[in-house]
């Protein structure tokens, strides 16, 4: 559906019903799916023929919400996962194994940091941190001859650093890999990063995209744009020999990438998206262009009014004219920054948590981006 405008994707792409069929996307609530050919079982078994056999690879639901995120991204194709987390690690395990290297921003979410740095380097993959804003050559001399991806976020959690996607994906394709950006905060709606040269995004699907604080998710989407036979990648030209000896470049082309992640990772460590998610999680997108407008416009006029307050500090807000990512938002954002402000309360911590304690209307949650004010 390229041809439409990304709001009426929001709503009309991914579940396409048939003559008779139900309007909205059901909930495809089942584990396994009949046959009356055992010939059709192999053959969906050994990738020959599209269909369902196993909600763990792929569920009706599941899938329509893949389709949807896929095109509003700009992608060949896109996998759910159970939550963002599982999103980030299946986007670097699929193309990183033991004794691989990869590099990423060091403003990123938290738990993603804690993921790439302790969990991932026990599994023997080595990651080297880089401050986004630093020159070209200084972030070049974090790349080792094993490194395998470059990783940052469009709108860093929670710093609201805004990263440079042309220049990372520039350094990236440089070094022969390709550009991963986690754009849960900025959307697709409020910024694409596939167009501005990034081979990989994700999503905690838990923030805006639902929007209601309802369903945790997580999705990773590809691009189709990378080269995998530029000698880096051999699991991706060299037969799979847990799946039938298939060569994802030769077999499925440019979706290779999100394919490998299905039959490989999803196929072993088995974080799905349940059915019920994904049906809640197409009801928060299709109002995704009306919500993240709105959450723009109302952050900014927060952000304004903090920042003229005499018991307020700092406030850190990429859309103001004053921040020093202003340029990159107007550049990658703009339509707006999402509904996410950073501030400093005048007095420290102790004052900070009095002013937290005392909120009447925003929650202390350990949340963010969804329909009700928040505060951590």
């Amino acid at each position: 559906m390229k041809k439409y405008h990304i709001n009426t994707r929001a709503i009309q792409s991914g579940w396409q019903p048939k003559n008779g069929e139900p309007r909205v996307l059901p909930i495809y609530q089942s584990t396994t799916y009949k046959y009356d050919s055992s010939d059709t079982i192999g053959k969906l078994f050994d990738l020959q023929q599209e269909g369902f056999f196993y909600s763990r690879i792929a569920n009706p639901t599941v899938d329509a919400v893949e389709k949807k995120l896929a095109d509003m991204e700009g992608g060949v194709g896109a996998l759910c996962t159970s939550a963002g987390q599982a999103a980030a690690l299946f986007a670097i395990l699929n193309i990183c194994k033991a004794g691989d290297h990869f590099v990423s921003s060091s403003a990123i979410y938290g738990g993603t940091y804690n993921l790439f740095s302790v969990t991932m380097k026990r599994m023997g993959i080595d990651v080297t941190f880089v401050d986004q804003n630093a020159s070209n050559e200084q972030i070049q001399k974090a790349f080792k001859t094993n490194t395998k991806a470059l990783y940052g976020e469009t709108l860093a959690n929670p710093t609201l650093k805004v990263l440079d996607i042309e220049r990372f994906a520039n350094i990236a394709h440089a070094n022969n890999v390709p550009l991963i950006v986690d754009n849960t905060f900025a959307t697709p709606i409020l910024c694409r990063p596939i167009e501005h040269g990034a081979d990989i995004v994700m999503h905690s699907t838990s923030k805006y995209l639902d929007g209601h604080a309802v369903s945790l998710g997580g999705a990773i989407v590809d691009s189709g744009n990378f080269n995998w036979k530029n000698g880096k990648f051999p699991e991706f030209t060299t037969p799979d020999e847990s799946y039938h000896g298939v060569i994802y470049t030769e077999t499925f082309g440019k979706s290779a990438y999100i394919i490998k992640a299905r039959t490989q990772l999803m196929r072993d460590l088995g974080c799905t998206m349940a059915p019920q998610n994904a049906f809640l999680l197409n009801l928060g997108m299709e109002t995704l262009p009306l919500r993240i407008e709105r959450h723009s416009q109302n952050a900014l006029a927060v952000a304004r009014f903090l920042k003229q307050h005499n018991k307020i500090s700092w406030v850190n807000y990429p859309n103001l004219e004053d921040s020093a990512d202003y340029n990159l938002t107007k550049k990658y954002l703009p339509l707006g920054a999402s509904g996410v402000v950073s501030f400093g309360v005048i007095g420290g911590r102790e004052t900070a948590a009095q002013f937290m304690d005392r909120l009447k209307l925003a929650a202390i949650v350990v949340h963010v981006a969804d329909a009700r004010t928040g505060v951590l």
